[in-house]
């Protein structure tokens, strides 16, 4: 089922970053390497942190032609991808959970602290908007006011806290991701923000 998940979530990521790409008046390379960067970053960041490899799409390089093939199709349809923008959310919403579950399994497999496990899971839940932000010449919506790599951070600690206690992996990992993926989504509902820090004062 993770698994599954985890298709769905990267070719929605691949078709999103497609949207960011083409605001950015990119070539079809540039429309791939982002969709490739945004839905495989997050995995890729972490792996290499933590010398872990082979890369996913290393090993599955059949992801690439899917992300490939999900952000061309975005770009050809995109004028109409503005009346599913509710749905992608939703989907972006999923992804960052489903992301983060797997990254705490990543980090567990190599037996790594609680801390690091718990890190690992925002870093492959987040790293890949970042890159895409970054690349595209956007603020990263990880150091934005948006409730994002909390939610990420709740995944992993409600996933880390049930395993802890004996409930079994699978049925922790259903409860954490809907508890991660209601804190994203109402966050988007209510407009939910995280504190701001504003400082305009200049020195001299």
């Amino acid at each position: 089922m993770l698994h599954i998940l985890y298709i769905i979530a990267i070719i929605a990521e691949a078709m999103t970053a497609a949207l960011s790409a083409g605001r950015r008046d990119m070539d079809w390379v540039g429309v791939c390497i982002i969709a490739w960067v945004t839905a495989l970053g997050g995995g890729t960041v972490r792996n290499i942190l933590f010398n872990h490899y082979p890369m996913s799409w290393v090993e599955h390089p059949e992801y690439l032609l899917i992300t490939a093939a999900a952000a061309i199709l975005a770009a050809v349809i995109a004028r109409f991808m503005s009346k599913m923008k509710t749905l992608f959310l939703y989907l972006d919403a999923l992804g960052l959970v489903v992301f983060t579950i797997i990254g705490c399994q990543v980090a567990q497999a190599i037996n790594l602290p609680t801390t690091i496990i718990m890190l690992s899971g925002m870093i492959t839940g987040c790293a890949g908007g970042v890159l895409r932000d970054v690349l595209c010449n956007e603020v990263p919506l990880l150091f934005r006011k948006e409730i994002y790599a909390s939610a990420a951070i709740v995944t992993g600690a409600v996933f880390l806290g049930l395993e802890h206690f004996g409930i079994s992996e699978v049925i922790s990992m259903i409860i954490a991701c809907i508890i991660g993926l209601a804190l994203r989504l109402l966050s988007i509902r209510y407009n939910w923000q995280m504190p701001k820090f504003v400082y305009r004062e200049e020195w001299h």
